[in-house]
């Protein structure tokens, strides 16, 4: 599939999703905070949208990020999502990168994510909703977590569970990278 192909593909999604709430693009630029222009670019297929302005599009409709850049083939009984279509951000110290593998309709359930850590990494996190949990499991190197004022090493093939109903982080304390897979269940 070409950039073009793509352009087009997640353009006329995003209008539609825009139509069927209602919304003129002056309501989409409001909600989202992407201007008018670009919105219609994008709708247009003349713009590719960056991952934060596709981020910020999602927040606006209320729906996951997947809805909307992923089309799934329901002719197909595999769904295939290329590692190239799956949702990827930095943390905010910039050294941890977060994949998001769960599919759209689990979010606010269960998400799971792939986690990489490049050495000093950081990946702070506040409260989630009450009850919520994570489990996270050290593929490659080791990982600390804080909570609560009490910090634990997560070492090669350990799996780690904690309440996550207050302000958290996962470090990355060596020189080393690191790798995890992390589960969220809400």
């Amino acid at each position: 599939m070409t950039a073009t192909q793509k352009k087009r593909e997640i353009g006329p999604h995003i209008q539609g999703l825009r139509k069927s709430n209602g919304w003129t693009l002056d309501d989409l630029a409001r909600a989202s905070g992407v201007s008018r222009s670009m919105l219609s670019q994008i709708e247009r297929g003349q713009a590719n949208p960056t991952l934060a302005t596709v981020w910020a599009l999602a927040d606006a409709f209320k729906l996951h990020i997947s809805d909307l850049i992923v089309h799934a083939d329901h002719n197909r009984t595999v769904a295939m999502l290329p590692a190239t279509k799956t949702p990827e951000m930095r943390s905010e110290d910039g050294k941890c990168t977060i994949r998001l593998l769960s599919p759209g309709d689990s979010v606010g359930k269960l998400e799971w994510y792939e986690l990489q850590f490049a050495p000093g990494g950081v990946l702070a996190s506040e409260a989630h909703a009450k009850g919520s949990g994570e489990h996270l499991t050290v593929i490659d190197g080791v990982l600390t977590v804080q909570i609560d004022g009490i910090r634990e090493t997560i070492v090669k093939g350990a799996t780690a569970r904690y309440p996550v109903d207050t302000a958290h982080r996962i470090e990355n304390p060596s020189k080393k990278p690191a790798r995890a897979f992390l589960v969220v269940q809400y």
